[in-house]
């Protein structure tokens, strides 16, 4: 089916069926892709997933589609026909996950419901993905990243001080929904190889956003009030944040007091550190405006440059405010090999960012599969997996159950 062998990994043999759209489920079935499962991704006729038609494009494909679709086998299936119900039966019978991200209901209505889906294969895992759950006073409402970032409180916690609420420059509700979703269906796996048994999960994105606030929830679960917002310090450690120096902005990272006690002494204030206005994390934070005057007097004194070189050589932690692009190219990705190239069968050469998974002395390093074409693999599925014969798949073709 693949244009390559299939993958190997420690998720070889495993089959994921993916008819999931956009971001969320899309990342998700990519983390499993990289992996090692073989992953079936169903489009809708016509225009395939929403995201191939945002641009900027490379020889009409999209940047969007080709970042999170890769590894993965490309069929066109009309959910609203009864063939196309059939075959997506027969495939999931055939497959050891299915993950989806319509709203509630709606696979009920394609006669896709979970119960169905069960009574054909007890032991499948089926993997829905929502903004608000299957069940609960929202659970019918449209949802994208922006208003699920607003709902969590992460928007509330984002921004500088005396700024606005801001978005997440990274969509963490979409990113982290996929992310808990990889999790899940991980998980089901285990317990399906203990009970024999399929799961359902249920995974709302705002869930997952309020289960990414960590420490700032309980913040306000021990206290009773809402943390705000403090740009790009940290709301209990001093000092941590971006700070400016003389020729524009590094972040220091004084995370316990070792780093601290370390700083004092490469910046010849050891007078500092017994201080009792900055003698522990509590007294820091108390102190927070002084000690951070202090810190900004000292950075001023050198260059970025300067200070990346004396921080790094003193074991602090710290660094530069790097673009993408120039993350993307520092030394320190490029020796991990995060960048890879594929070669796609119309944009040409591309490279994407890999999986930051690796497993020591296992599973060699192998060319990633590019993002399909719209339905490239529809034949070979219907015919490798569910014995479909060529008479068969045209009429099916000509009929515009499939593409």
């Amino acid at each position: 089916m693949y244009d390559r062998p299939m993958p190997s990994g420690p998720l070889s043999g495993i089959r994921v069926l993916d008819l999931s759209r956009v971001l969320t489920g899309p990342f998700c079935s990519m983390i499993l892709a990289d992996l090692g499962a073989e992953v079936l991704k169903v489009e809708e006729p016509g225009s395939g997933d929403q995201t191939r038609t945002v641009p900027p494009f490379v020889e009409g494909e999209s940047h969007y589609y080709m970042a999170i679709n890769r590894n993965k086998q490309s069929i066109v299936i009309d959910l609203k026909t009864d063939e196309g119900r059939e075959i997506i039966l027969g495939l999931a019978e055939k497959s050891d996950i299915v993950l989806e991200n319509f709203r509630p209901g709606v696979m009920a209505r394609l006669g896709l419901a979970y119960e169905v889906f069960q009574k054909r294969k007890p032991d499948l895992i089926i993997c829905s993905i929502t903004g608000f759950g299957q069940e609960g006073p929202m659970a019918e409402l449209p949802s994208f990243d922006l208003v699920t970032q607003a709902l969590s409180g992460m928007m509330s916690i984002n921004g500088e001080a005396d700024g606005p609420p801001t978005k997440i420059g990274v969509p963490m509700g979409d990113v982290g929904g996929g992310m808990w979703a990889a999790i899940a269906v991980l998980a089901a796996l285990q317990h399906r190889t203990a009970t024999g048994k399929g799961l359902h999960v249920d995974l709302s994105l705002l869930d997952g956003l309020i289960g990414l606030l960590g420490y700032l929830a309980e913040m306000y679960l021990v206290t009773g009030e809402s943390p705000g917002r403090v740009g790009s310090s940290h709301h209990s450690i001093v000092p941590y944040g971006r700070y400016p120096v003389k020729d524009g902005h590094i972040v220091l990272a004084l995370h316990v007091g070792p780093f601290w006690r370390k700083f004092c002494q490469a910046v010849e204030r050891d007078d500092l550190i017994d201080n009792p206005k900055f003698k522990t994390t509590a007294d820091r934070q108390e102190n927070r405006k002084e000690l951070e005057a202090i810190v900004v007097a000292i950075l001023a004194e050198k260059t970025a440059e300067e200070w990346g070189k004396f921080l790094c050589e003193a074991d602090i932690p710290s660094g530069p405010v790097l673009t993408v692009g120039e993350a993307l190219n520092q030394p320190a990705i490029m020796a991990r090999g995060l960048i890879k190239e594929t070669d796609h069968p119309v944009a040409g050469s591309i490279s994407v960012v890999g999986s930051p998974i690796k497993y020591k002395g296992a599973f060699a390093e192998e060319a990633y599969a590019p993002s399909a074409l719209l339905g490239q693999h529809t034949k070979a599925v219907l015919s490798d997996l569910l014995e479909y014969d060529n008479e068969r798949i045209n009429q099916l073709i000509s009929d515009g159950v499939v593409e």
